[in-house]
């Protein structure tokens, strides 16, 4: 039956389609009521799935019609049944201005409709230009004003590059005061999407969509009566607007702060007020509002106050009968317990999480209170958190629990103070969840067992009483192996765990286990044989069986005969130098943490790592200075040093602290490729095609420099280190000058999960800095991934003396919104010092040379640091000039010599510091011959003692 009303569809219609066909191809000119009536049969034809390949010309004659119905259907058929490369589209096209020019404003809507429908980039060649205009004139109708900017919306999407910014994006901001709301709405979807891609354009809106805002939150509900949802004000465009105030950081001006402040407590408390409605819609709406403005909270993170406030008012969520709610607000609480403000309040919620994950019916709802209790663990809470988590893996779904043993191992490795509750918490991951628990997870154990002493021993009793269980993970018998081999001597003097006992206990393992975790196994027992000669015999009988021997795996026979063949041969000595215990392993980044990034893909909630903004008390290091070594995912302070630049040399006893930053490969290590060598005399060092140096540009930077003055001072004297650092990005410098020339890299760490798009690095010169510093960058690659690292090289010539330093501005987009900062680049004077050795007569002789007024200056001042000689010799020599010993009649003074080289000319310098130590007071005398150049010397070296 249902086949033959199929094929009786296709019948009748392709009787209709014949019909139409003949009346278009008639003699007879059809008038436009049956012109419409037949290309709208033909429309719906085409959306019952059949193929239509005439009417097209018919309905581009409907465009040209007055009459709107007809007008109508023409353009609905063109929307959906033209595409972009027909013949027709230039038709269409003046259809279409004909219509723009009209002034009508039904037919002029229809227009804009017909472009955003089509949305090609052919309609955005032709019309990206004319929309605009139509949108910011003041005659324009509001309805017209409303299709106008979400037409321009559409096309933006499509093709950003053919909507061109000018004059008329002010006058855009400006419809946000509009009298009409529809207007506002519309307008504030397209200048949110504008603003992400051109915030400085479009910045003046902030203060804008704060009043605007304003006077939404606290009208009453008849005030915008039109606009009034279920007693809700205009919750769409409320939403919208904490939307576009998401692309900007907090407003600068603090009376638009201040109301801004008011508005987002306002909307707190309307919170709290009785619903006004029990319809679902007014809770809907009303939590729209609500969830955008603590969002906009979040993303500022500067109100301490607001803060807590959303914290608490999330809080009350958890315990909502509406699910939908209760996943919202834990997903809320994870970047909320990443805010310093915040972080305390979080915890105080810690009972109704843990409930949440016994309790929820729903697994995604399960997964955020995962997540939340991960992101909210500290040193405080983190055993009670711990606990729970092990507890809810027992009987977790599957699909989530791989993630959950990751951060369980993340958490247990971060916040140990006592690692032998560490050592514990991964054998019970093993036990409850073996099959979940991956290389990365077992490889740190073994890790960090290796690197702590005074672990080992309770590792090996632990390792070995658990394998004791009659049916063990493989996992488990793969880290018994390993720790036994190494430190099973250190319970070998307990009858109940002898050398013997420990090798027959893994042996009778062996046999269940696949082929690496024999291998391994086989390393152990090479490893007891050295260290426990008295079941050597037994051992070798093992390997010489011909189920080693022969074994069809090329690995295991392969071990089997060389772990014989060294134990038969090789004396005491010998073997106990190849199989000596492991050394401790370099500290990286633990790879768990890689893991659970690589896991969790870009822009999770969980992956909150690295946007903590640390609370220094809870750093690893603080209790007591081991457990820095201890822990290689010590979270990282604001001042940790993901380059692995400022650490201090330690003993080799030690392993070196790492912080999580370990992610950024350590690009300063003394490797000789590191960085290409500068030769002074080479032509390539500026020649070089590829590089753009267009990318220098000459003018102010637009936003406010960081104060790292700090950072920047710290680099006069030095050349590699970290100029940069906040929670989501590490700038570190290495470079190198010679002459007038240098060489600069900069290296961009990307600390979070999430990818940074159109990442745009660029080196300003002032006008005044531009004569004098001839700089040239390499472009970078646009996007960075989360946890990697990109290098830029700024090639450096000294045209003639400077004072100021040129500013490096840095623009990216990172999640939804968009960072831009910028840093002072620490190109200084003294950086073109070529050291100069003369004798105390010398020295002198040019010092009285040099006695005019003008090219001396002097500045007394008091000591910032400690008044240590050996500091104060290595910052003279880093300063750049040469360290004359024994020149001044006073030991207890320094002075020092060299040369400032510019491609223009060479200044020669001299400088004395006198310490008066009972004072703790400097005085320090340059003398050059050019006043400039001695007073910015002194500026610049005045800054370092």
């Amino acid at each position: 039956m249902a086949g033959k009303s199929k094929e009786a569809e296709i019948k009748r219609i392709n009787k209709e389609l014949a019909n139409i066909r003949s009346k278009f191809k008639g003699d007879k000119a059809l008038d436009g009521y049956s012109k419409k009536k037949y290309v709208c049969k033909l429309l719906f034809i085409f959306l019952l799935g059949h193929d239509i390949d005439f009417g097209h010309m018919e309905a581009v004659n409907l465009l040209s019609s007055n009459r709107y119905t007809e007008k109508q259907i023409g353009y609905l058929f063109i929307s959906v049944l033209v595409n972009s490369n027909s013949e027709l589209i230039r038709l269409i096209n003046n259809a279409i201005k004909n219509d723009l020019a009209s002034r009508n404003p039904t037919f002029m809507g229809l227009a804009l409709h017909c472009i955003a429908n089509v949305g090609s980039r052919e309609m955005a060649e032709a019309f990206a230009g004319e929309i605009p205009k139509i949108l910011v004139a003041g005659d324009t109708m509001d309805s017209v004003k409303q299709s106008a900017a979400l037409c321009l919306l559409r096309l933006y999407r499509t093709s950003p590059d053919l909507v061109p910014m000018g004059d008329w994006t002010s006058r855009v901001v400006h419809l946000l005061n509009d009298q009409h709301l529809g207007v506002v709405t519309a307008a504030t979807s397209l200048i949110t999407t504008l603003a992400q891609k051109n915030p400085e354009e479009f910045k003046t809106s902030v203060s804008l969509a704060v009043s605007r805002l304003s006077r939404i939150v606290t009208s009453a509900s008849t005030d915008l009566q039109d606009y009034t949802y279920y007693f809700v004000p205009a919750p769409w465009l409320s939403v919208k607007l904490l939307r576009l105030l998401q692309c900007y950081p907090p407003p600068e001006d603090p009376a638009v702060r201040g109301r801004l402040t008011e508005c987002l407590e306002t909307i707190l408390n309307k919170a709290q007020e009785p619903p006004k409605s029990k319809k679902v819609q007014h809770s809907n709406a009303k939590n729209a509002v609500l969830f955008e403005a603590i969002s906009l909270i979040i993303h500022h993170d500067s109100e301490p106050n607001l803060l807590v406030r959303a914290c608490n008012q999330l809080g009350q969520f958890l315990q909502h009968r509406e699910t939908n709610l209760r996943y919202l607000a834990l997903e809320s609480m994870c970047t909320l317990a990443s805010s310093e403000f915040s972080h305390e309040a979080v915890k105080t919620h810690i009972e109704t999480v843990i409930n949440a994950l016994k309790t929820e019916r729903d697994v995604s709802v399960r997964q955020r209170a995962v997540d939340l209790l991960y992101a909210m663990c500290d040193r405080s809470n983190a055993q009670q958190i711990v606990a729970e988590m092990l507890n809810y893996l027992e009987t977790a779904d599957y699909s989530i629990r791989e993630e959950i043993v990751l951060k369980v191992a993340i958490l247990a490795e971060k916040y140990a103070v006592d690692y032998t509750w560490y050592v514990d918490t991964i054998l019970n991951l093993i036990r409850i969840a073996g099959d979940y628990v991956s290389e990365e997870v077992w490889y740190r154990v073994i890790q960090i067992v290796i690197n702590r002493d005074d672990v080992q021993g309770y590792a090996a009793k632990t390792v070995f009483e658990a394998l004791q269980a009659p049916a063990c993970h493989e996992n488990l018998v793969k880290v018994g192996g390993y720790i036994l081999g190494e430190f099973g001597n250190l319970i070998a003097g307990d009858p109940r765990s002898s050398p013997l006992i420990q090798f027959n206990l893994l042996h009778s393992k062996f046999h269940l286990c696949s082929v690496p975790t024999r291998a391994l196994l086989l390393s152990t027992y090479i490893k007891f044989v050295n260290l426990f000669p008295e079941i050597k015999t037994t051992i070798q009988d093992v390997l010489r069986s011909d189920s080693q021997l022969k074994n069809a795996d090329v690995e295991l026979q392969q071990r089997a005969v060389e772990y014989l063949r060294l134990s038969t041969i090789a004396s005491t000595d010998i073997l106990a130098t190849v199989l000596e215990e492991m050394p401790p392993f370099p500290e990286r980044e633990s790879s768990i943490l890689a893991k659970l990034k690589k896991k969790k893909g870009p822009g999770t909630v969980t992956d909150l790592e690295e946007i903590k903004k640390e609370r220094s008390s809870d750093m690893n290091g603080s209790a007591e200075p081991a457990s820095v070594n201890a822990s290689a995912v010590s979270t990282p302070s604001p001042s940790a040093d993901l380059l692995g630049l400022g650490a201090a040399p330690l003993t080799n006893s030690a392993p070196p602290p790492s912080s999580s930053g370990s992610l950024l490969v350590d690009v300063f290590s003394d490797s000789a490729s590191a960085v290409a060598p500068l030769a002074p005399g080479s032509d390539d060092n500026f020649a070089s095609p590829d590089l753009a140096s267009s990318e220098v540009v000459s003018e102010e930077p637009a936003d406010t420099v960081h104060d790292a003055d700090e950072l920047f001072h710290k680099f006069v004297c030095k050349n590699n280190g970290v100029l940069f650092e906040n929670q989501l990005l590490q700038i570190g410098l290495k470079s190198e000058f010679r002459q007038n020339l240098g060489r600069m890299f900069i290296f961009y760490g990307n600390k979070t999960s999430t990818q940074f798009l159109n990442f745009t690095p660029t080196v300003i010169c002032s006008d005044d800095l531009q004569p004098s510093l001839n700089l040239q960058t390499k472009p970078v690659d646009p996007t960075v991934d989360g946890g990697a690292q990109v290098q830029q090289v700024v090639n450096i010539e000294c045209v003639s003396d400077f004072m100021e330093a040129p500013i490096l501005n840095i623009q990216f987009r990172y999640g939804g919104t968009f960072q831009n900062l910028s840093v002072k680049l620490p190109i200084t004077l003294n950086k073109f010092f070529q050291p100069t050795e003369m004798s105390s007569q010398d020295f002198f002789q040019r010092w009285k040379q040099l006695s005019n007024p003008k090219q001396e200056v002097q500045n007394i001042f008091k000591a910032k640091h400690p008044m240590d000689a050996e500091i104060t010799k290595a910052k003279i020599i880093g300063f750049g000039s040469a360290l004359l010993e024994e020149v001044d009649p006073n030991p207890a003074n320094f002075v020092g010599a060299g040369i400032i080289h510019t491609k223009t000319t060479q200044i020669g310098c001299l400088l004395r510091l006198e310490p008066n130590l009972q004072a703790q007071m400097y005085r320090l005398t340059l003398r050059t011959s050019k006043e400039a150049v001695s007073q910015r010397l002194c500026e610049l070296l005045s800054e370092q003692f």
